[in-house]
């Protein structure tokens, strides 16, 4: 099949912290849905956005790589119709940021929402001055990088990248016109249930890693009884009575659990529990979350055991279509 006629799906997952639950709803399920949907599947491990953080050590990054990749396997990818590889050894990715950061204004990379809320969080220095990483302002052009060096049709992002994702299709109509190129614009799709995870303390806010307290997240590593346990302690509310509404977020958060779990839609999910208390729903959702992580956890350990082949050969496939699409760009510069 010729390349422009392939369907092509590009994404991938910092290793930064250990994978939770939201992380498993809300990326790796769908991951595993979506590779028959496409001719091309390229899942990648963004070590290098990992960076951007400031302050991962190399112990924590070079272990969470390997994690990353072995749930990828764990959770059902399937190396046969998929490309599984570590960003960073591919050498495109930095090459292409740097020309795409060349076609970029400032002041488009300084309008990002996360951006600006990352700044914010950021500790102040001695001297009253924000220690604010460059690399977290370059974000958006890897990004684009990523998306571009394969030609991909399709995004799968988080709300939280919707905008970066808008700046690359943006970047992309700039460069065909300027360069006269004919790079693809992709579409984006957020997962409809495995978006909406959130916290077990504050289900106003998405389950995170990088959640101070671990009361709050389902960790893939927790001990399935320690994980049980999170779930029977998350916040609800006092009314007692199981229905979807924006106003009990507490229990449409379990809901989400539950039908995401189950495989099922929200409304069954909730007439399942229609004529229950929030004991059974938590007792319930409990259960489902001790038996996935029992499960994917024995799945994990076997996996670990394939990742360095795994991802050598992903790179090696990445690599000829990576270099293809940088020279085209490069050659349409000037650089060829």
């Amino acid at each position: 099949m010729d390349q422009n006629n392939k369907k092509v799906m590009v994404t991938g997952i910092k290793p930064t912290g250990d994978l939770t639950l939201g992380n498993y709803i809300g990326a790796l399920v769908p991951f595993v849905n979506m590779q028959d949907k496409f001719d091309e599947c390229y899942f990648f491990v963004a070590d290098l956005h990992a960076l951007t953080t400031g302050d991962i050590k190399p112990s924590e990054l070079h272990k969470n790589r390997r994690d990353v990749v072995a749930f990828y396997l764990a959770c059902g990818l399937d190396i046969s119709k998929v490309n599984i590889f570590y960003q960073s050894e591919v050498m495109e990715h930095g090459m292409i940021q740097w020309l795409l950061t060349c076609e970029t204004a400032i002041g488009e990379l300084e309008r990002m929402t996360q951006f600006k809320d990352k700044s914010q969080k950021m500790i102040k220095q001695a001297n009253g001055t924000e220690k604010i990483p460059t690399g977290l302002l370059m974000y958006p052009t890897l990004m684009a990088g990523d998306i571009i060096l394969y030609d991909a049709d399709a995004v799968p992002v988080g709300e939280d990248q919707t905008q970066h994702l808008e700046l690359t299709r943006t970047l992309i109509k700039r460069i065909n016109k300027r360069y006269k190129l004919n790079f693809k614009t992709p579409k984006s799709f957020i997962p409809e249930v495995g978006a909406r995870v959130k916290s077990l303390s504050d289900p106003t806010q998405k389950m995170s890693k990088s959640e101070k307290s671990s009361k709050s997240t389902i960790y893939l590593f927790d001990e399935p009884r320690e994980a049980y346990n999170k779930i029977l302690k998350a916040v609800t509310d006092s009314e007692n009575k199981i229905y979807v509404s924006e106003e009990k977020q507490g229990v449409l958060n379990l809901l989400n659990i539950y039908a995401a779990l189950k495989k099922i839609s929200l409304e069954d999910s909730e007439k399942h529990f229609i004529n229950k208390n929030y004991k059974e729903l938590k007792e319930e959702v409990g259960q489902l979350v001790f038996d996935l992580l029992t499960d994917i956890q024995t799945k994990y350990k076997l996996a670990l055991e394939k990742v360095d082949e795994i991802t050598e050969k992903g790179a090696k496939k990445a690599r000829v279509v990576a270099s293809q699409n940088l020279n085209k760009l490069m050659k349409n510069m000037g650089f060829k």
